[in-house]
């Protein structure tokens, strides 16, 4: 039996990829603990049906009653009715110091994300592993740093050197520590093809496919909660809400969309900005957000749709060579898409011919895309009858031995 650290950035509330790669090493017979963040509200320790361990660290400072109680104070205040600094002069600093790192949200993000590291390394490094899995670059570190003579495998969900929001440090910090990594993992061909060229050496490919269901996910009575007509045609985005996905263009076209409902279900950091452009649209009675849902219930939610749209916009090499997990959920489920005419989605669209490709900067096409895909029922329910047979090949009961044969050579 192999005993294998994982670990990822965040709840693993709603993480997909990392709970197919558990369950599936566990299904192989190792012994699988997960690593990941806790916000507070979820167990420190549990076992997941899917046969692996999950180990939630703190990252909340020990002094954070203290940062709590000065950010609503002026530190002279403080400074001047305290009349234990005139014997203990070095607290001085220190609460100057910490007042500041309440202050600046950058600060503060880095110093919990600082605790976080060091716990997440710790409690790691406590237990002895065959193998360390580092899912994306920030968990890299932790996974090198408790290695102990591990072998470390990178799963690189991102392209962290062209990538929104994300300076060249990243770059930088891949390329220095990757010389400590025995494999690499990306998402698909055309990542596989970038890495190489820039690090001379090509990593395995491991697709972002979800589960396989014998039977399509029941629809869940989403007309009936949103209190449409039940022929109203729903128009789904699921996922995160965030930069460079499109999500603007898909509100500016609904005026040109003769016939659907537009739902976004997902959370994110735009999320109160497309609220609001939404609350301006002439169509606004058309369109509505549900907060994200649990993994689980999510596919229910994606059956209950007609059109499922994927429309990554082409701002960094990330969007360009994405897969995206969505793409393969909406097939699973039966829907039609409407997709951006990006290498790796163009190649599954085509190929599968499930839905139709747009230039998503333009709202214009997005709407021409929907209407005929609404309108025309032969050529949706070919699409549907498609996707049956897309379904077999894209799914993670196919796609997980390429996971297992990573592991198989690291083990030799």
């Amino acid at each position: 039996m192999r005993r294998v650290g994982m670990f990822v950035w965040n709840t693993f509330t709603n993480d997909a990829r990392v709970l197919r790669e558990c369950t599936a090493l566990a299904e192989a017979g190792n012994h699988v603990d997960l690593y990941c963040l806790n916000d507070g509200t979820l167990p420190a320790m549990e076992y997941h049906p899917g046969g692996f361990r999950i180990i939630r660290i703190e990252r909340t400072p020990p002094f954070e009653t203290i940062l709590r109680r000065l950010k609503k104070r002026n530190p002279v205040t403080l400074l001047a009715g305290a009349g234990l600094f005139l014997f203990i002069p070095w607290l001085i600093p220190i609460v100057v110091i910490l007042y500041v790192l309440q202050k600046s949200r950058f600060i503060r993000y880095a110093l919990y994300n600082s605790f976080g590291i060091v716990r997440m390394t710790r409690a790691a490094r406590k237990r002895n592993y065959d193998i360390m899995h580092a899912n994306d670059l920030n968990t890299l570190p932790q996974a090198i740093l408790a290695a102990k003579g591990a072998k470390i495998v990178y799963d690189s969900h991102e392209v962290q050197t062209d990538r929104t929001g994300y300076g060249r440090g990243q770059g930088g910090l891949e390329r220095h520590l990757l010389r400590f990594v025995d494999r690499t993992m990306v998402e698909n061909e055309t990542r596989a093809d970038y890495h190489e060229a820039l690090y001379g050496e090509r990593p395995a490919v491991l697709h972002n496919y979800p589960f396989y269901q014998e039977t399509v996910p029941e629809a869940r009575p989403l007309h009936e909660e949103l209190g449409i007509e039940e022929k109203e045609p729903i128009l789904l985005y699921q996922g995160g809400i965030q930069e460079g996905r499109g999500l603007e263009r898909l509100i500016a076209a609904m005026p040109l969309i003769r016939n659907g409902t537009l739902l976004f279900i997902g959370d994110g950091k735009i999320k109160p900005e497309l609220q609001r452009l939404a609350s301006q649209s002439s169509e606004r009675e058309r369109i509505y957000f549900i907060d994200k849902v649990p993994l689980d219930q999510l596919p229910s939610y994606t059956a209950a749709a007609t059109v499922g749209f994927q429309v990554l916009q082409n701002v960094c090499f990330n969007h360009y060579s994405a897969s995206s997990n969505k793409l393969f959920e909406y097939m699973s489920a039966l829907v039609p898409v409407v997709a951006a005419d990006l290498p790796e989605i163009r190649r599954v669209v085509e190929a599968e011919a499930v839905g139709l490709l747009v230039d998503v900067e333009s709202p214009q096409a997005i709407a021409a895309a929907v209407n005929q895909i609404v309108e025309e029922d032969g050529l949706r329910q070919a699409m549907k009858e498609r996707t049956k047979q897309a379904r077999q090949k894209y799914n993670w009961d196919k796609e997980k031995d390429r996971l297992l044969t990573v592991y198989h050579e690291l083990m030799k």
